[in-house]
């Protein structure tokens, strides 16, 4: 774990799929983490949500970073599949911190949103960057 005086680095996973709204995302993750002083050492864009973990378990094995933020928007379709999706990543992910120890921000939105909800949640890349630095803090 860090001491006070180091920067807490992070990585980002964030999906291409919906890519108008990931990528605004990442910028508001960037803009926030640096307000917090937290330094982003690497972004990983992967295809869809279905492909953040495995970006995610190769961010969480490199010993420099303290941490990790998801990205990504999961709209719904005409079938489950955007539930499915959303379900099977989140507990991927989950399992991902507990088993590295380090804390990750989940930003990603849905399921079950219109392309206007996942809009107005594009700020939900602001509360995963900062759940991260909570939770390092908290576990200090």
């Amino acid at each position: 774990m860090k001491k006070d005086k180091e920067a807490i680095r992070i990585g980002i996973v964030v999906s291409e799929f919906n890519y108008d709204i990931t990528m605004m995302m990442l910028e508001r993750a960037k803009e926030h983490a640096r307000f917090l002083g937290v330094e982003i050492a690497k972004v990983i864009n992967v295809p869809g949500v279905f492909d953040i973990p495995l970006a995610l378990k190769k961010l969480l094995q490199d010993i420099s970073i303290d941490g990790a933020v998801v990205l990504g928007a999961v709209i719904q379709g005409e079938t489950k599949h955007d539930e499915v999706i959303m379900q099977q990543a989140s507990r991927k992910i989950m399992d991902l911190a507990l088993q590295y120890e380090k804390p990750v921000g989940l930003g990603i939105t849905g399921h079950g949103m219109s392309r206007l909800q996942a809009e107005e949640r594009i700020d939900r890349a602001k509360q995963a960057v900062e759940a991260v630095v909570k939770m390092l803090k908290a576990l200090q």
